[in-house]
């Protein structure tokens, strides 16, 4: 029997036909299962490169309802956003068209890839059934001050001409279209996600089946940390400097102060300057650089002189007030007390303006004697050159200084964190509008539930501009005010997509419902998410605020888990000549060539065997024409197999026993890789063992048909997670009728797994005489004998004759004398 691509359509229409994946949310009678697969942008069609998360999703569902589970396996489209906007654009069609059209490609390539969800679940973040509830999130978020518009300094990509999150800037570039980010002060709409920092972070604690390195980049990004804000006089001015520091050990090593372009204080700071040209030109050109690029170590750290001095509250010396295009107004202050001798970066600045460089804390961990004069440590260590802080540690000065500063009123522990709030305004036209209008007598007014969802007009012209598109739609700018009734104008910017895939993995329990975003008994019963895949990209934008909107829905008592997703799974890359597959370098592999020719389960098993699933892996035309061999091969046994001769019953002979407690051994050993880790390509290799241990059974004449039989089975039973259409071909050929997938994940045997010899040790008088090897089936006095029969035994017992002999089971026999 070969394998080919009638297989292939047969049994994706059967799958199709029978609603292998529709689940009844309200069913409470089996053990649920939700398995997601993040959703895509459907801005283009996949590639393979693409379609490693799909499989092992669509593998791992399979698998969970084979072991009895109700799975739900639902799809949608991350419809919305500026990948389907800029490719609309280049090819001279509508959004809603290009989108449309690429999810009815996409949906079919997944079709034919053998992946099955329950599309009766599915969702498009583009169409008003599901914006109406995106836009009631942004309300319930303004009702609880959550959501709030501000002038802002905001990234702006030149290309896309809208507005990109710190996130979204890649080493100073738009992370779509890799275009230099500018700076802008705009109004923007903000979500108050720094309300909810402590929580973000502390519940990280409860996510112990999330790869770690993604644990740590969340929590480098939330960035707290604690420390003590410290107020710097400036001289002859009833002006202070606050300055975040978490190493106050080192104030006494404080000679200059630094502050962002945009720090509020600047602009009096600098108002009779002598050198005031010379600082607004700086500060034009520092506006010019990337705020991302500003935080990179090797940066080229440049400044100027406001001309005004602050008093080191604790030594009283003046120290200079210098602007530096190394600080950001977005982390602590805008100012920082700069310490040369124990920071790196200071040190760079302080080498370059000839700024002094004072030692505070002295590194007993090395011989300073050893040190270059002026290394920079940044360290903790013993304090010197510190008054009476001298000879504290780090540690202990830390608090001592703290409390100082605090009954002294010149600074206050407090905490701090990197993280800023969540920027989701964008000035384009493909997103979901912000329902907010503009009343002349009233101000700023949220849309009224009732009148949700505010429409993202048709007949729009798209071009990016710079400004909001819908702000030329007059139908759409112009309405009533919710409040008063008069002329009011609604806001033009539209959401960022990542609102709406913050909260879309709730919509899928109730799809269709039109009255609440989601039905709370179903949605607290399926969730959180037991098992989320995707890709590593996510570990900040989308798993963050997926986890924001989820702590907010909770404090609403909308839901009862604070977490969304239990466990998550983050796959590697594949890649072609050492690249990311991408069009433009001409690396792309095309997933329909590969199922004309090869069918779907050759693609499906080798992305599945190419290597451990988290990692990155190379594609080679040489593995997957592997696969295919393997493929036929395995089919081949069931043409052996109805050419088999009948045989007796009776009881099973070595190379039986052999090859089923090989099966067992297999079957053990691929459920243990299905459990958690997803080494598929493990399973896979101990599925392709077991398979060469049959056609050998088989070659040595002693293999009957009714274990032959048994074992194939097994083989395809294993198989159907990775290869679901040949399976349910071997299922139907085997003489089952229902689908394999109705079928139970295969048992272990245990007593096939146990060792049939094991080697003890014989001891007399306490000391270990001679190792035997003995069956398990043995009788103790069958053991007993062997023992005695030892030669080495023999000699040391000579005449003698046991008193006792003791068989400690599967261990020791101890032979009294």
């Amino acid at each position: 029997m070969k394998y080919t691509k009638e297989i292939d359509e047969k049994w994706q229409k059967f799958w199709e036909e029978k609603g292998l994946f529709k689940v009844d949310v309200k069913c409470r009678s089996k053990p649920k299962y939700y398995c997601l697969v993040m959703f895509p942008y459907p801005s283009s069609e996949l590639h393979v490169g693409h379609a490693r998360n799909y499989i092992i999703g669509d593998a791992v569902a399979r698998y969970k309802l084979m072991q009895g589970f109700n799975v739900l396996t639902p799809m949608g489209w991350d419809a919305f956003g500026l990948p389907a906007e800029n490719q609309a654009i280049k090819h001279k069609i509508h959004p809603r068209v290009w989108t449309l059209n690429n999810i009815k490609k996409i949906k079919n390539q997944l079709k034919l890839w053998g992946i099955v969800y329950d599309w009766e679940r599915e969702i498009t973040t583009c169409f008003p059934d599901y914006y109406k509830w995106t836009q009631w999130i942004f309300l319930k978020l303004y009702e609880k001050n959550l959501a709030y518009r501000k002038e802002a300094l905001v990234n702006w990509c030149p290309t896309c001409k809208t507005v990109l999150a710190n996130e979204q800037v890649i080493a100073g570039k738009c992370e779509r279209c890799s275009s230099d980010i500018q700076q802008k002060k705009l109004k923007q709409w903000f979500f108050r996600i720094t309300a909810y920092a402590d929580k973000l972070l502390e519940d990280l604690e409860y996510l112990k089946k999330w790869p770690t390195t993604v644990k740590v980049m969340q929590r480098n990004w939330i960035g707290r940390s604690e420390g003590v804000e410290i107020d710097f006089p400036v001289k002859d001015s009833p002006l202070k400097v606050k300055c975040f520091t978490t190493r106050v050990d080192t104030i006494f090593g404080a000679t200059f102060i630094a502050l962002s372009w945009d720090n509020p204080l600047v602009e009096e700071l600098i108002k009779n300057s002598d050198n005031k040209e010379e600082i607004i030109r700086f500060i034009e050109k520092v506006k010019k650089q990337p705020l991302s690029t500003r935080l990179i170590d090797t940066f080229n750290k440049e400044g100027v002189f406001t001309g005004k001095y602050a008093i080191n509250p604790m030594n009283k010396k003046e120290i200079p007030i210098w602007i530096a295009n190394y600080v950001l107004l977005e982390y602590g202050t805008g100012a920082i007390m700069c310490v040369p001798c124990h920071d790196h970066r200071d040190f760079e600045f302080a080498k370059k303006y000839n700024l002094p460089i004072v030692k505070v804390i002295e590194n007993n961990s090395l011989n300073s004697k050893h040190l270059p004069k002026e290394e920079v440590y940044e360290g903790e260590g013993v304090l010197v050159n510190s008054g009476e802080f001298n000879g504290l540690n780090s540690e202990e000065a830390k608090k001592r200084i703290a409390e100082y500063m605090e009954r002294n009123k010149i600074g206050k522990r407090t905490v701090n964190y990197k993280l800023r709030d969540w920027l989701i305004s964008r000035q384009r036209y493909w997103g979901a509008p912000i329902p907010i209008v503009y009343c002349s007598c009233c101000g700023e007014v949220p849309v009224k539930e009732d009148n949700l969802p505010v429409l993202l007009p048709e007949a729009v012209e798209f071009l990016p501009t710079g400004q909001s598109p819908l702000a030329y739609a007059e139908e759409f700018i112009n309405t009533t005010c919710p409040k008063c009734g008069r002329q009011a104008k609604r806001e033009t910017d539209t959401m960022d997509t990542f609102v709406d895939s913050s909260w879309y993995f709730l919509r899928y329990i109730s799809p269709r419902e039109d009255k609440v975003p989601f039905n709370k008994e179903d949605v607290n019963f399926w969730l959180p998410v037991d098992q989320y895949i995707g890709g590593v990209e996510h570990a900040i934008l989308h798993l963050m605020y997926a986890r924001f909107i989820n702590k907010f829905l909770y404090s609403l008592g909308l839901i009862n888990f604070v977490e969304p997703f239990d466990s998550l799974f983050t796959q590697g890359m594949i890649t072609k000549d050492g690249a990311k597959m991408s069009k433009s370098k001409g690396n792309v592999v095309s997933p329909d060539y590969i199922i004309e020719k090869y069918g779907a389960d050759t693609m499906r098993l080798y992305i599945l065997f190419m290597g451990p699933p988290h990692k990155e892996a190379e594609w080679q035309d040489e593995g997957l024409l592997g696969c295919h061999r393997f493929i036929n091969r395995v089919l081949k046994l069931l043409e052996i197999l109805e050419e088999y001769k009948e045989t007796t019953d009776g009881e099973i002979n070595d190379v039986e026993k052999a090859l089923l407690k090989k099966m067992h051994f297999t079957i053990k050993e691929v459920t243990r890789n299905m459990e958690g880790n997803f080494q598929f390509n493990t399973a896979i290799s101990r599925i392709m063992e077991l398979v060469n241990q049959i056609y050998k059974s088989q070659e040595s004449g002693k293999l009957r048909k009714n274990v032959f039989r048994q074992v194939v089975d097994n083989v395809f039973l294993l198989l159907a997670p990775f290869t679901p259409h040949i399976s349910e071909e071997a299922n139907k050929i085997l003489g089952y009728e229902q689908s394999i997938f109705t079928r139970k994940w295969p048992n272990v045997c245990e007593k096939y797994l146990e060792e049939e010899e094991v080697e003890i040790a014989i001891i007399i008088k306490n000391k270990v005489r001679d190792h035997i090897k003995i069956n398990l089936n043995w009788s103790n006095q069958k053991i007993e004998a062997r023992a005695l029969a030892s030669p080495k035994v023999k000699k040391f017992l000579g005449d003698r004759i046991p008193k006792k002999i003791i068989y400690i089971d599967k261990k020791l026999v101890n032979i009294v004398i």
